[in-house]
This record gives C-alpha cells, sequence and structure tokens, in this order.
C-alpha cells in the first residue's frame, strides 16, 4: 500500500472555498493500518463567520473526533452517508478522522455488518465498548447490546479517547493517538474484506466497470453474492458505489475545466445520454452540474 495518502478533494463541494478557511491536511496510518484505511484527515479552523461545508461522501466507514465550540470532545463512528453531507463550522475547532477503504472497516468490528452504520453516526462507545472490571467489554449496542460507561469525562463512552487524539498541539502526535486507538480494535484477517476491498478499488479505477454483472463476472461470484458482500463489508450496494464514483468524478471536472462538454463527459461515465447525469448530479449536490460549475 502507498505511504502517501491521497492528494485529490473528490467529493468536496466548493473546495476552494473551504481550504481557503481551515487547515485540511491528510496523514498515512502506521503501516499495519494501511491496507485497510485511506488515511486520516485533520482540520483545523478559527473562523469569524460561520461557514458550511459541503461533502459527497465517498463509500467509506469514518472514524471521527470533533471538539466544537461550546461542546466538550467525542468520537463517532459515521457509516457510508447516502446523501450530501453538510457541516456547518463556527468559532474555533478541530476535527480528526480516520477514512477506512471500502471495505476496510469490518476486520475491526467483525461481528457488526457494515450496512448497520449505513447513513448514521453513532459514538464510538457503542461499537467498541471500554472494557468493565476484569477486563470483560460489553456487547456493541449497534448489534443489539449496551455500552458500559467510560469512567473517563463523565461517563460518556469514548471521551477519554477523543481528548487524546484531539488535545495534542502537535498533528503528529494526534496521529499516533489514532493509531493507538485503532490498532487496540484490530484487524482481525479477513478474506472477505480484502475481497471487498479489491472489487471496490477496482471501481475506482476502471471506468468501464459500468455495471454489477460485469464486475461479479470478474470476481467469479453471483450477482447476488456480490451484493451481499458489498451489504457486510462496504455498507452500500455496488451499483451505489459505482453511481457515487461517476458522481466524483463529474464533481470534480466541473471544479476544474472551465467548459466542461456534459454529452461527451455522460458518455465516458457509462451513462445512456446527458440526461442520465444530469439527474444524478442533481439529485446528489441539490443542483444540475451547468449552474454548479457556472458557480
Amino acid at each position: 500500500m502507498p505511504a502517501d495518502p491521497r492528494r485529490d478533494t473528490r467529493g468536496i463541494v466548493d473546495a476552494s472555498g473551504l481550504l481557503t478557511r481551515v487547515r485540511f491536511r491528510r496523514h498515512a496510518p502506521a503501516e499495519p493500518l494501511r491496507p485497510y484505511l485511506e488515511h486520516y484527515w485533520l482540520i483545523d479552523w478559527d473562523l469569524t463567520e460561520p461557514y458550511v461545508s459541503h461533502v459527497v461522501p465517498h463509500p467509506s466507514v469514518n472514524v471521527v473526533f470533533q471538539r466544537l465550540p461550546g461542546q466538550p470532545p467525542f468520537g463517532e463512528v459515521a457509516g457510508v452517508g447516502l446523501g450530501l453531507f453538510r457541516k456547518e463550522l463556527r468559532g474555533r475547532g478541530r476535527v480528526c478522522g480516520a477514512q477506512f477503504r471500502p471495505g476496510g472497516f469490518r476486520p475491526f468490528a467483525p461481528g457488526l455488518a457494515v450496512a448497520e452504520l449505513t447513513g448514521r453516526q453513532v459514538p464510538v462507545g457503542d461499537v467498541w465498548p471500554p472494557p468493565v472490571t476484569g477486563g470483560k467489554p460489553e456487547a456493541s449496542p449497534v448489534a443489539g447490546g449496551k455500552p458500559e460507561a467510560s469512567p473517563v469525562a463523565g461517563g460518556k463512552p469514548g471521551a477519554g479517547t477523543a481528548e487524546a487524539v484531539l488535545g495534542p498541539d502537535d498533528e503528529h502526535a494526534r496521529v499516533a493517538a489514532l493509531d493507538t486507538f485503532l490498532l487496540r480494535h484490530g484487524p482481525a484477517p479477513d478474506p472477505q474484506a480484502d475481497l471487498a476491498m479489491e472489487l471496490a478499488a477496482r471501481v475506482r479505477a476502471d471506468r468501464t466497470l459500468r455495471r454489477v454483472g460485469d464486475l461479479a463476472h470478474q470476481a467469479g461470484l453471483s450477482v447476488r453474492s456480490l451484493q451481499r458482500l458489498f451489504s457486510a463489508y462496504v455498507g452500500v450496494s455496488p451499483k451505489w458505489v459505482i453511481l457515487r464514483y461517476r458522481i466524483h468524478e463529474a464533481l470534480e471536472r466541473a471544479e476544474s475545466t472551465a467548459d466542461v462538454d456534459w454529452a461527451a463527459l455522460a458518455a465516458s461515465l457509462g451513462y445512456a445520454d446527458q440526461a442520465h447525469l444530469v439527474r444524478d448530479f442533481t439529485a446528489t449536490v441539490g443542483v444540475p452540474p451547468t449552474a454548479y460549475a457556472a458557480a
């Protein structure tokens, strides 16, 4: 796995507007974590006026620790976001996150089907309850159990870890704290996770892969088996992943190209016509691609 994280801004709506207002960095995780994680992402801001950021989420689970104005630090596990993600930033704050590769989260929570997290943000203590007296962890409430309250910071599960990750001013210390936290919970070897990651990566890299049946054929699976694999390990269907990566490319093209040939782009992305691309782009981003590019 590459040591350097991605440098693109795919998925970020109005990336230039966001990057002029916040400090945004990516870091590579520790070597044992790299097969499962895309990167860590760190954001710090100190704003005189509120700013609303928008992101078209990747088909990835994120573990996110946040310090927001007027709130104690907290951590969440964010499943794959199905729609446009909106976040208002105000005052002074800090976020440290870990973006998993599509299919890469399950080895850190083996008993949890990733589809159970899709469209949700749950406290880290709900996924990884802290140990109770005697060292036995409680069952995850995401899978039907109840978490044991952490004795740190008023009994909120995960609060102690959030402070350990968010507290240091040295960003390399924050990265080390994220490494420590994730290595404590895995990864557990899982060939099915490896397969899911490989297939999702193939969809992202190969623009000629436009049909679920073609991906299933390449994997030597039935369409139904492929759908079950993606539900359990990615959290969304293979068709959804194909569509989302198409929208990411269209969004990036709208950001970077002054005069986009939308009909040609639709054809290159595998759409039957420009109207279908416009429909999907508008449903995901909220405005038609031509209006977005003009803005």
